[in-house]
């Protein structure tokens, strides 16, 4: 057992033990991942026809989504109710039917088992007992729900609908990302040997992006001077950071400290089509990063969009499954561009590949300090709330008050919070 230290209730403290306890990770698979939260599986646009399936994760259960002969998607835990082998072994298809390479147990696409090889045995020996009844085995369903073509669902029946769980703000920037049709692009995926959280820290952490990402600095692509800031839902369990290029606020460019700009001089882009944006969308906002709590993150970057996935791989790695979209009525030119600023970001990305050492290097270093704190104090402390620059750490705070609030910690987070391995899914005494 060990006992884990929340120092401050404004979650201005986050114990290092929370990225490394093998536990607490087990523990959020359950409470977490498989409690009542919606997880992103998909977008539509990527099950057009009937028959059409992808799979997917859950935390760390598998997951196969897939589109029925009447136009229904089914999202279920992919493995068979015979033996538990995994089911589908493919990215994706096309399908008349779910069969196990095991035993060629059949399922519907809806998860309704079909057949069994052999129900009555061979030469009137073995088989089936009289009581075996297929109509009631079917695959462990999840409950879905789609919103402007993009696929949640949830193992619980207590969570709230998706609309508000996901609450106005973040409703809002969904109908701005899909408000047409779109069209899927292709796909990365990445690992990163760290912690899946310590990706969520990133993503919400709108301060690092003209420190850490030289090119967005050096090509003047980020500045303090931006329109922009970072809002949550009612409660800042999810964020949106947004700026906007060549929009200048009120207070100018501020400036740095005592430390030094991370841009480099004497650098120019032989081809600088990649930086031009296009205007396709009723305001000027060009960057856009949404992050819906467990695990998904939404993307604009100029013209580039995309969705993220965090995918747990245990409690030192994780994979991002990076979809890349446009929108069906792009033109060639307009695909052709997407697709060059889709250079920006991914595992690779110009501005983007730094994340993933920044999550390694985090993960490495705070193993040996389990006891101690991250501190996150940046754009204040106390209560959390909007921000209207991106200067703040106010939305990793977000994400962690209400990780707290399903891990069942207890309520005062300057209260000693009990790991406990032998009780998994409930709170210690």
């Amino acid at each position: 057992m060990r006992t884990v230290s929340w120092p401050k209730e404004d979650f201005s403290r986050i114990p290092y033990a929370m990225y490394h306890d093998e536990d607490v990770y087990k523990r959020e698979q359950e409470r977490i991942f498989r409690g009542p939260t919606w997880n992103y599986l998909g977008l539509e646009a990527e099950l057009p026809n009937p028959g059409d399936y992808i799979t997917t994760v859950i935390g760390d259960t598998p997951i196969i989504v897939s589109r029925d002969q009447q136009g229904k998607v089914h999202a279920m835990v992919n493995r068979c109710m015979h033996r538990g082998a995994t089911l589908r072994r493919e990215a994706f298809g096309n399908t008349a039917d779910h069969t196990c390479v095991y035993h060629q147990w059949r399922f519907s696409l809806g998860g309704q088992l079909l057949s069994v090889p052999f129900p009555h045995g061979a030469k009137g020996e073995g088989g089936l007992p009289p009581d075996f009844d297929k109509s009631t085995i079917r695959l462990e369903a999840l409950r879905v729900e789609i919103y402007k073509g993009v696929i949640f669902a949830t193992f619980s029946d207590a969570t709230e609908p998706l609309l508000e769980y996901l609450d106005a703000p973040v409703v809002a920037e969904i109908d701005r990302l899909f408000a047409k049709k779109i069209r899927i692009l292709g796909y990365q995926r990445q690992r990163i040997f760290g912690n899946w959280k310590l990706y969520n820290d990133n993503v919400r952490d709108p301060n690092h992006g003209g420190l850490l990402h030289m090119f967005f600095a050096t090509f003047d692509l980020i500045r303090l001077s931006q329109v922009g800031g970072a809002k949550g839902d009612r409660r800042h369990r999810h964020n949106i950071s947004y700026s906007a290029l060549g929009e200048e606020a009120a207070g100018g460019q501020g400036n740095y400290g005592d430390t030094q700009k991370s841009s480099l001089t004497g650098y120019r882009l032989r081809d600088t089509s990649m930086l031009q944006g296009r205007r396709e969308f009723p305001d000027r906002v060009t960057l856009v990063i949404l992050s819906v709590f467990p695990g998904a993150v939404f993307q604009q970057i100029s013209n580039s969009l995309c969705t993220r996935q965090i995918r747990t791989r245990g409690v030192n790695e994780m994979e991002l499954y990076w979809t890349y979209f446009g929108f069906e009525d792009d033109d060639e030119s307009m695909t052709e561009h997407r697709l060059l600023q889709s250079n920006l970001c991914g595992p690779g990305g110009y501005i983007s590949m730094e994340d993933g050492e920044a999550v390694e290097i985090v993960h490495k270093a705070s193993a040996t300090s389990q006891d101690a704190h991250a501190r996150l104090e940046i754009g204040g402390v106390g209560e959390i709330r909007d921000s209207k620059n991106l200067i703040s750490e106010m939305p990793v705070r977000g994400f962690w008050s209400y990780y707290h609030e399903l891990m069942d910690f207890p309520a005062s987070a300057s209260a000693s919070a009990q790991v406990a391995a032998q009780v998994p899914g409930k709170a210690a005494a």
